[in-house]
């Protein structure tokens, strides 16, 4: 079938039913939703068998509804109603959720289901249960869907009853500093974390807070700001104390807290962690390493996956540091939510809102991006794995590839490209990395094609090594005992010095230099030459800029040529 998705954006949700739809043969286009005539335009050029609406802000204009059959993707139970769907199941303690795939009409979120699935709710960010739990429970609910509607014969039923939950406003979100204990704090911010931010105060100055952690050990006077932790502000509740990593100050971007607030964070006492050992008690801790039998854990917990110059170079010295362990194997989980997106286009952003240079800035990160790959690629010690359970893209999907083997949680999406942000032409050695798995056409049509990989389609295309269990908790396990065989094995040995002499080889063939010199002179132009297109694309993308058109790359109808088969 034809199908179009219409969406507000190309979210992880979107990426993976259009993955997944296209692995079943489904024509598959994308329009971002942006105003009544565009959607109708793109309806019209399309011609769709059927619209599915993975992420909407807005209704369905009649006009396209009442042509098409229009299934809606909806992140509540059966008969839930309302656009803070997620916000009110975690605010209340919600156990267990669903997504319920139903039909436009008039009514919002009124129409009959065609599908549903269920999930278990976990104490976690709306953003991260998103991710996992409702983006697969709606990748199961919607592939229902769409075979029921090929099937020609299904009749979709209206629930037996609805409630509709209203916009969550800030004025139930807010915080009480004097009455609230953690667990109220941390549930107030976890539902609004992505979007909107709870409304609140650092330093007596108005903010939206993001980003919360549980601290177990430090305590103040409620309200108070205690401590600083590398980007994270430590305040006080009644009974404990949170770790606020992220705010966005009025008229700004989202920034980490200590950088948004840097000036008044001078005066705070820094509580910073003795060694990359993992805390035995609950705090914030962005890189973690742990061990267990003779194998070496180093995580890194960066939040949407975004990696400033400061935090690849503490990752670079972790790694050099959990290299001198006496360990067989070292793997790298990265965190839940993200793997690694490469550079940290907010905190570049920042440098220019400030008066500094954005191009200096991403110089300096993209740099200390090639120094971590470098320290991976060079690893000879042990052999290094790449656990990747959240999502990847850009350098950080070749700086997984730097490690000898990736393994990927199924369910996860890759984007291994750059060319989104303004033709970024890319770093971390991927002209190394990339041509030697796939081959250098593959490679070229990766880079070309802009388009995100399923962990098996990157499986298939050889970029990755492993497809493991799309639970989290099983491909945590599978990682462990595939990294102990790993360990175990008794040609290890000689599988390290067969890595070795490999490396050698590859090195007096093309020093790695010489790539990462030929990348950076691409790399130059995009920071510092006429073409200020990386520098538009970032100002936007970390603007939150509404779009204006959809990516061609994304939507076929609009590609010059398009006829209708």
């Amino acid at each position: 079938m034809r199908i179009l998705l219409l969406t507000h954006a190309f979210n992880s949700l979107t990426q993976r039913l259009a993955a997944e739809l296209r692995q079943r043969g489904h024509l598959v286009s994308v329009e971002f939703d942006i105003s009544d005539s565009v959607t109708e335009e793109a309806a019209a050029l399309f011609a769709p068998d059927l619209i599915v609406a993975p992420y909407l802000r807005r209704a369905i204009p009649e006009s396209v509804w009442s042509r098409h059959v229009c299934l809606i993707v909806h992140p509540g139970v059966v008969g839930d109603r309302g656009p803070s769907a997620l916000d009110w199941a975690i605010d209340a303690g919600r156990r267990d959720w669903g997504v319920t795939v139903l039909q436009a009409e008039a009514e919002m979120d009124g129409g009959p289901v065609w599908a549903s699935a269920s999930l278990a709710m976990r104490p976690a960010t709306k953003a991260s249960l998103y991710r996992h739990e409702v983006t697969q429970a709606a990748t199961t609910a919607v592939l229902q869907a769409v075979e029921c509607f090929a099937a020609g014969n299904f009749v979709p039923q209206r629930p037996s009853s609805s409630q509709w939950q209203p916009l969550m406003k800030q004025a139930h979100r807010a915080i009480d500093w004097q009455q609230d204990d953690s667990a109220t704090v941390l549930r107030k911010i976890d539902a609004a974390d992505g979007f909107p931010g709870v409304v609140d105060t650092l330093f007596d100055q108005p903010c939206h807070v993001f980003d919360a952690w549980p601290e177990s050990t430090l305590r103040g006077a409620p309200g108070e700001v205690l401590a600083q932790r590398e980007t994270a502000l430590l305040r006080a509740t009644i009974d404990g104390a949170v770790w606020i990593g992220h705010v966005k100050r009025p008229g700004s971007i989202k920034l980490p807290a200590t950088l948004a607030f840097a000036e008044e964070a001078a005066v705070v006492p820094h509580a910073l962690l003795p060694d990359w050992w993992r805390a035995a008690a609950p705090t914030w801790q962005d890189i973690a390493y742990e061990e267990s039998g003779g194998i070496g854990f180093l995580h890194f917990e960066f939040y949407n996956g975004a990696m400033s110059t400061r935090q690849c170079e503490r990752l670079r010295d972790a790694l050099v540091w959990a290299k001198q362990r006496p360990t067989r194997v070292l793997v790298l989980p990265g965190g839940l939510d993200f793997w690694s997106n490469g550079i940290h286009l907010n905190v570049i952003e920042a440098a220019s809102l400030s008066g500094g240079s954005a191009a200096d800035e991403s110089w300096h990160n993209i740099n200390a991006m090639n120094d971590l790959a470098l320290e991976l690629i060079t690893t000879t010690q042990q052999i290094t794995v790449a656990a990747i359970g959240g999502n990847a893209g850009a350098g950080g999907c070749f700086l997984a590839r730097a490690a000898d083997l990736v393994w990927v949680r199924d369910g996860v999406m890759l984007n291994p490209h750059y060319k989104n942000m303004g033709n970024l032409y890319g770093s971390e050695y991927w002209t190394y990395l990339l041509p030697r798995r796939v081959g250098q056409n593959a490679a070229q049509a990766i880079m070309h094609n802009r388009q995100p990989l399923t962990a098996h389609g990157a499986l298939q295309l050889g970029l990755t090594d492993a497809c493991l269990s799309g639970d989290v908790s099983a491909f945590r396990a599978d990682v462990a005992a595939m990294a102990a065989r790993l360990a175990a094995a008794p040609d290890l040995p000689g599988q390290l010095a067969a890595k070795t002499k490999s490396r050698a080889r590859d090195e007096a063939a093309k020093p790695l230099a010489a790539y990462r010199n030929e990348e950076m002179a691409h790399m130059h132009r995009n920071f510092y030459g006429f073409d200020p297109s990386y520098h538009v694309a970032r100002h936007h993308f970390v603007q939150k800029s509404l779009a204006s058109w959809t990516p061609r790359h994304l939507a076929r109808h609009r590609e010059l040529g398009w006829k209708l088969p």
